[in-house]
């Protein structure tokens, strides 16, 4: 009996399976699927609106105090798109699914499942605003201990992350050896420390969800020394200064003196400098530090909807880095799945093709689509997927570093 040819629709189907579970940071943050794109198919440049949480200051006493309900939205672009093309011949298409997915599939899927993840983990720069750290006696970035994974979950509480679905933490292959060898036993019943020996891998520890994925950043420095706030009562996304000296990169994170965050459920001071990510790149002698998140502080000591910090920054108030200048570190990262968001949308179907599908699945859409090259007189398949992603809740991850 001959065998049966695999049909694009089957290839596709199996391929979409593979895709989220072939990377632990992409199984692990939010995925959402858009179908308005579902007829004429997205664009590079195509746009989704994504809504925030709502946020309210609490009423005390009986009267009533009726308060506008202030949404906020932030954009996500379909930027990227990315694939792999491959030949192959009417042979290969005869063999049976799973021998299909493991020699051709697979392979394809996770080298482009892989690009899509470090798109998304490299966008933790300019996003992500906490930042803990083990430091040695010279103030140099060692690996993390327990202390260091707790700091970075106190963080996540202050910003009101959610605790359900489960809260991760995702480290590179060198940080997980150091880890699971540091933290051996800490805390764990008996079992889990026997499967931590058996798999060199952190599974559950400390209220997170253990993974590792190669995808995780290396982050430097830049040269900065010194600032100063010019001009008190400084409101949003910008701190205007006067001009520093040495250079801020996108992802590094900073402090002004006096300048407290607050709890966002109570509005009340933690008592702890608000940390904030530098959201571009800005050269010595700027006059004028982007940042995340914005500085909304109360309002004649009132709370206030999404209030960030207890005061604006003073004049003259000191800027200071969370590490040391040019210093090179891995951006680990402790987070709630709801602050990352990774989207894709369908491609377009073209027509006089031999043959397509396209396919969605726990909020990943992807197309592929065999066709004849004249030019080289082959059949070739190209598997793509157009995607964008943000963080829009970057308060609710944190930095865990470790030294190179």
């Amino acid at each position: 009996m001959a065998n049966a040819i695999l049909t694009i629709d089957m290839i596709t189907r199996a391929a979409v399976s593979l895709f989220k579970n072939s990377n632990m940071f992409i199984q692990n943050i939010n995925t959402q699927y858009d179908d308005q794109f579902a007829v004429d198919g997205a664009k590079i440049g195509d746009t989704l609106r994504i809504r925030l949480p709502n946020d309210f200051t609490v009423r005390r006493g009986p009267g009533l105090q009726a308060q506008d309900t202030s949404e906020k939205y932030t954009s996500l672009s379909l930027t990227q798109q990315v694939g792999v093309d491959v030949s192959f011949s009417t042979a290969e298409r005869t063999l049976k699914l799973d021998d299909y997915a493991d020699r051709i599939l697979a392979p394809m899927v996770n080298n482009v499942a892989g690009a899509v993840a470090y798109d998304v983990m490299a966008s933790v720069e300019g996003s992500v605003c906490n930042f803990v750290s083990n430091v040695d006696g010279s103030g140099n970035i060692i690996s993390p201990t327990a202390d260091t994974v707790l700091q970075g979950k106190a963080a996540l509480e202050s910003n009101s992350a959610p605790q359900m679905p489960g809260r991760k933490v995702v480290m590179d292959e060198y940080t997980e050896a150091r880890v699971v060898s540091t933290l051996s036993g800490l805390f764990n019943p008996s079992q889990e420390i026997s499967q931590q020996y058996r798999t060199g891998s952190m599974k559950n520890a400390l209220s997170f969800d253990w993974y590792m994925d190669q995808t995780v950043i290396k982050h430097t420095t830049g040269s900065f020394t010194a600032g100063t706030v010019n001009g008190a009562g400084q409101t949003g996304n910008t701190i205007v200064t006067n001009a520093i000296t040495g250079t801020l990169k996108k992802g590094d994170i900073i402090t002004v003196d006096g300048v407290v965050m607050v709890n966002r459920v109570t509005k009340q001071s933690t008592g702890k400098l608000r940390q904030f990510v530098v959201t571009a790149d800005v050269p010595s002698g700027a006059t004028a530090i982007p940042v995340y998140p914005a500085i909304i502080p109360s309002n004649g000591g009132n709370a206030v909807q999404y209030q960030t910090v207890d005061a604006s920054p003073a004049n003259s108030a000191a800027v200071r880095l969370a590490n040391k200048p040019n210093e090179v570190y891995r951006k680990n990262i402790a987070y709630a799945p709801e602050a990352v968001t990774l989207a894709t949308a369908d491609l377009v179907i073209p027509k006089g093709v031999h043959e397509a599908s396209r396919r969605t699945q726990d909020g990943i859409s992807l197309r592929m689509i065999t066709a004849y090259v004249i030019g080289t007189d082959q059949m070739a398949t190209r598997f793509d997927v157009i995607y964008g992603y943000t963080w829009p809740r970057g308060e609710w991850g944190a930095i865990i570093a470790d030294k190179i």
